[in-house]
């Protein structure tokens, strides 16, 4: 079958989100603001230097060039250090099955994140062997909205555009999957993610045959 399914990772593969907001919090409290929950939910689908970008504009502070990137190593590292125990029990209800599924169903599958983790956490997850193709945050210059992250997954699985559908849980990569010319199913909520072809509440809510009938449309 020549089509492919093109996956987020945080809130769609497994939830990591949470392990985020708190490194992120430590940062800010650390340099002496809050950080909201609320205010979270505009890192999602964001690169990490733009996620620190939006927390020091929260907190109204300016840093050097230099002292942004130590922050963001230094966030880097609380995450990981949170994420060290993660396993297969972390994965979202019923994503393994889907993938699986698609693969059974001779779909290709890759992986279109931000995250620079990835790789260590599909190999956490012990599912890193069913992907085919995989572009992460360490393999492309532009954050979503922009293109580039489905786009380059799409040619790494030799497969035109409008025969991928990306899974997303934030507005800004499902607007990155409009912009590569894809369809798009989000998981979460349809009044956030109204863009989306279709809308679910995870990857259990819905089956392949159904997911290739938004390709068909």
């Amino acid at each position: 079958m020549n089509k492919g399914f093109i996956f987020d990772l945080d809130g769609v593969i497994v939830d990591t989100a949470k392990y985020h907001y708190v490194a992120w919090k430590k940062i800010a409290n650390d340099l002496d603001f809050d950080f909201t929950l609320a205010q979270n939910e505009l890192l999602k689908g964001v690169s990490r230097l733009k996620s620190l970008d939006i927390l020091l504009n929260i907190g109204g502070i300016t840093k050097s060039d230099s002292e942004r990137n130590m922050l963001a190593t230094q966030k880097n590292e609380l995450y990981l250090e949170l994420i060290e125990k993660l396993d297969f029990n972390d994965l979202l209800p019923g994503s393994k099955i889907f993938i699986e599924n698609a693969k059974d169903q001779a779909i290709k599958i890759a992986l279109g994140s931000a995250s620079k983790n990835a790789a260590y956490i599909l190999k956490k997850l012990g599912i890193a062997h069913l992907f085919d193709a995989r572009i992460d945050g360490t393999m492309v210059s532009n954050a979503k909205p922009d293109p580039e992250v489905f786009t380059k997954a799409a040619k790494l699985l030799d497969l035109n555009p409008t025969n991928c559908l990306v899974f997303e849980d934030a507005q800004a990569g499902i607007d990155a999957a409009k912009n590569a010319g894809m369809k798009c199913i989000g998981i979460g909520d349809k009044q956030v993610l109204h863009r989306a072809n279709l809308v679910v509440t995870g990857l259990d809510k819905i089956t392949v045959p159904q997911a290739l009938e938004i390709l068909k449309k």
